[in-house]
């Protein structure tokens, strides 16, 4: 079985990318979901181009405004993905192990 490995750079240009397309499919400006999200017009725009990748509290903020599940801010969108289980599957074990690493760093400075 082939492993799917993200890197964070994957995973922020995902993220952009859905962010974009959600937000275009609730017919929202930047503008629009920033006040909605309660966030700044440039915060949207920076997240969208992959320039910052989002804070787990704008993560809520967004998913909240766009009235999605997080997950859909990191799962691949398209009906093409829908039917291939082992592209899903591997996916989302790549999205656990870098969230694992992620938050096993944040702890390092905990610990």
């Amino acid at each position: 079985m082939k492993i799917l490995v993200m890197q964070d750079s994957d995973i922020r240009n995902r993220v952009a990318s859905n962010l974009r397309i959600l937000r275009k499919q609730k017919k929202l400006t930047q503008f629009e979901l920033a006040e909605k999200a309660n966030l700044s017009e440039s915060a949207i725009k920076s997240l969208e181009l992959a320039i910052s990748y989002p804070e787990e509290k704008t993560l809520s903020q967004i998913t909240e405004a766009l009235d999605v599940d997080v997950v859909k801010l990191f799962m691949p969108i398209g009906d093409s993905f829908k039917n291939n289980k082992s592209n899903t599957t591997q996916l989302k074990s790549a999205i656990a192990d870098n969230v694992r690493d992620y938050i096993n760093e944040i702890l390092k400075d905990f610990i």
